[in-house]
């Protein structure tokens, strides 16, 4: 079983004025293991070139943030590129999330 040490990304929401709440990415770091790991390109009819997607399970070892936090969880870093979070499962004291196609910031949170 392979180890993991990276980023994942929370989408939280802060006040800036009374009344006014913003979007805002908190990044935490986390260790934990790979779980799962496979590959492939996608063809998709609206792009010149194909989507990498990748079907990979990280068991991090979760702390109270993440846990209070989960369903704000977006992307996990790894490889230097940042992939979208599909699903999360609980596993005390571990967080289980899933990963599928890269994560392209405000675009896939607006789905």
């Amino acid at each position: 079983m392979a180890k993991f040490y990276g980023k994942v990304g929370f989408m939280t929401t802060e006040k800036t004025a009374p009344g006014v709440y913003e979007e805002v990415i908190v990044e935490k770091e986390y260790y934990g293991d790979l779980l799962k790991v496979n590959r492939r390109w996608e063809g998709v009819s609206n792009h010149e070139n194909d989507d990498l997607n990748v079907s990979l399970r990280v068991s991090i070892l979760a702390d109270d943030f993440a846990y209070e936090h989960l369903h704000e969880i977006r992307y996990v870093e790894w490889y230097n590129s940042k992939w979208k979070a599909t699903t999360v499962e609980v596993e005390y004291p571990r967080l289980i999330i899933s990963i599928g196609g890269v994560y392209n910031g405000d675009a896939q949170d607006e789905s």
